[in-house]
């Protein structure tokens, strides 16, 4: 671990007082100041996560711990407090406890590697020792998971993914960027293979491991299929290697034949291109046994996607036979009849309450055509009479007019005087009595028609 001057490790380290009191011993009770102790606890567990996150590591020790947080040649008296009670609760574990889940597959050879004094480790938990080493490594739970996820994220977003199984020596160039040494590289590969998404095994002396792949739930034993695939990649990539090389190598006597020739050594040049041309058919050899690789690789590679779609195919059928368990032809006519009817009887309802309304309907319409023929039946009489105007009488520039003005502008009254005398008025009631013929008569020659009024 780097010194803490080296990094930013809380806002709170340049606080005198505050770091007085964080860098004192703890209580050996608890109860006495509970507040001061989880203050206390709670800053330290956090820290410790800080710095080892910070440098990129999963793994910790109480001699690393008091070589980071020192400060004015002092170092935290409770450190070992801290690491007992993060043990006590889960956040961290012993590196030896950590690996002892896995099965003996894994330790078989990642005991050397990982663990630096397993057997000392191993007795002391079993003897129950509370003493916390100053050597002894203690694996961060939360580290080592995000450290694990991160790992199979840069695996999937590779050009490995497409192989189930990779070396151990390229898995490690692979997460240079993501594990910091070997040591994280193996405590992620430990949770990975917790959680079961890789499994390690040996091959000819060589450490490999085979990764999850995408839609599997679990990861399986590496089988005989997995080594067959596997030796062909490892065949592929050697041919590869060796195609690329003789062309370069073809490529270099091409060049010093034309430095011969340019030289005048024709003899010379001629050797070189006689050596070009069986370096060529040395790399076309190998082309072609380099295609034959890759086309049984595609073959196989065609023959898991229909292996995994045939499985699809069956998980379908079998969940659809489920589905249609309970279900037959009859039961489904049956249904039908059943809804049917049901359609039925719900348009006879609807069609009595509909008659209802038209019944209804049909009142309103009788009644609407007995006023409109109560309306013609009227006298015309009524309808001949003039409209008595509702407004103001005015001139024809259309301004209303004062009570004066209008007086002045109706006609005058037409007059004449009644000189008629009480014996005229009796003989003209007698005249009445007279036939229809000598009525005429007496009516055109009648005082009485003296009185109407001039037209």
């Amino acid at each position: 671990m780097s010194n803490a001057t080296e990094m930013i490790l809380a806002p709170e380290w340049d606080d005198e007082e505050r770091m007085n009191c964080m860098f004192s011993d703890f209580n050996e009770n608890r109860d006495v100041n509970t507040t001061d102790w989880d203050s206390k606890m709670d800053f330290w567990t956090a820290l410790i996560v800080k710095a080892c996150r910070d440098r990129g590591t999963v793994c910790v020790s109480l001699k690393e711990l008091n070589k980071t947080f020192r400060r004015k040649e002092r170092s935290p008296l409770g450190l070992a407090t801290v690491i007992q009670s993060m043990a006590r609760c889960g956040k961290i574990q012993r590196e030896s406890e950590f690996a002892a889940n896995m099965d003996c597959g894994w330790l078989s050879w990642s005991v050397g590697l990982l663990l630096v004094k397993p057997l000392k480790w191993t007795f002391s938990t079993l003897l129950g020792s509370s003493q916390v080493s100053l050597e002894e490594s203690f694996v961060v739970i939360e580290l080592v998971k995000d450290k694990a996820a991160e790992l199979l994220k840069v695996y999937r977003s590779s050009e490995f993914s497409r192989c189930s199984i990779i070396s151990f020596q390229e898995l490690c160039t692979l997460s240079a960027d993501v594990c910091a040494d070997e040591s994280t590289l193996c405590m992620a590969l430990l949770q990975l293979q917790r959680d079961k998404q890789v499994t390690v095994s040996f091959h000819e002396g060589e450490k490999i491991v085979k990764f999850c792949q995408a839609g599997q739930d679990h990861i399986s034993q590496v089988s005989d299929v997995d080594m067959g695939i596997y030796k062909l990649q490892r065949s592929q990539k050697l041919l590869e290697e060796r195609v690329e090389k003789l062309g370069l190598e073809a490529d270099k006597c091409k060049e010093e034949a034309r430095l011969l020739l340019k030289e005048g050594k024709k003899s010379q040049a001629l050797r070189c291109l006689r050596g070009r041309k069986r370096v060529e058919k040395r790399a076309e050899s190998l082309f072609a046994k380099l295609e034959s690789i890759r086309g049984i690789l595609d073959r196989i590679a065609q023959s898991q996607t229909d292996k995994m779609v045939i499985q699809a195919y069956q998980a379908g059928v079998s969940a659809l036979r489920l589905s249609l368990k309970d279900v037959t032809v009859e039961r489904a006519e049956s249904l039908v009849d059943q809804i049917q009817e049901l359609c039925d009887t719900q348009d006879e309802v609807n069609q009595t309450i509909s008659s209802v309304a038209s019944a209804d309907e049909d009142i309103d319409e009788l009644e609407e055509e007995l006023k409109s023929l109560i309306a013609e039946s009227k006298p015309d009489s009524i309808s001949r009479f003039p409209e008595v105007p509702t407004n103001v009488l005015g001139p024809p520039g259309g301004h209303s007019l004062g009570g004066s003005d209008l007086l002045s502008s109706l006609p005058a009254v037409p007059y004449s005087p009644l000189d008629i005398t009480d014996e005229q008025l009796e003989e003209e009631l007698n005249n009445l009595k007279l036939t229809d013929s000598g009525f005429e008569q007496e009516k055109k020659t009648s005082p009485a028609r003296r009185l109407e009024p001039a037209q």
